[in-house]
């Protein structure tokens, strides 16, 4: 059983959320918010954390029952790539973090 460190998270600020566009492998567009990003130094890797925008979600919804999408990505602004996650390792790390995100909201 590996241990991992907590990684500080980098929330969007601001009063509007970050969003991102991520096409999917037919090329339609999907708008996603941001909910945080986290880079690990040990790796030198960054990851970015999303759920899809919903039109109008019933606020009583439960929100153990939000999607959650990860992705490593590189670069910064317009230059922003995203790659899917391939190793159990990172998905550990994801986890992990995402476990961390939803305990501090």
């Amino acid at each position: 059983m590996s241990e991992h460190n907590h990684y500080p998270l980098i929330q969007p600020s601001g009063e509007e959320e970050d969003r991102i566009v991520i096409p999917d492998e037919n090329g339609d567009e999907s708008l996603f918010d941001v909910l945080f990003y986290f880079d690990v130094p040990e790796t030198d890797k960054s990851y970015v954390v999303v759920t899809p925008v919903e039109e109008q979600h019933d606020e009583s919804e439960d929100e153990e029952d939000q999607e959650v999408f990860a992705f490593r990505y590189e670069g910064e602004d317009d230059a922003f790539k995203l790659f899917p996650i391939e190793t159990d390792e990172e998905w550990d790390i994801v986890e992990e973090m995402i476990n961390t995100f939803s305990e501090e909201e």
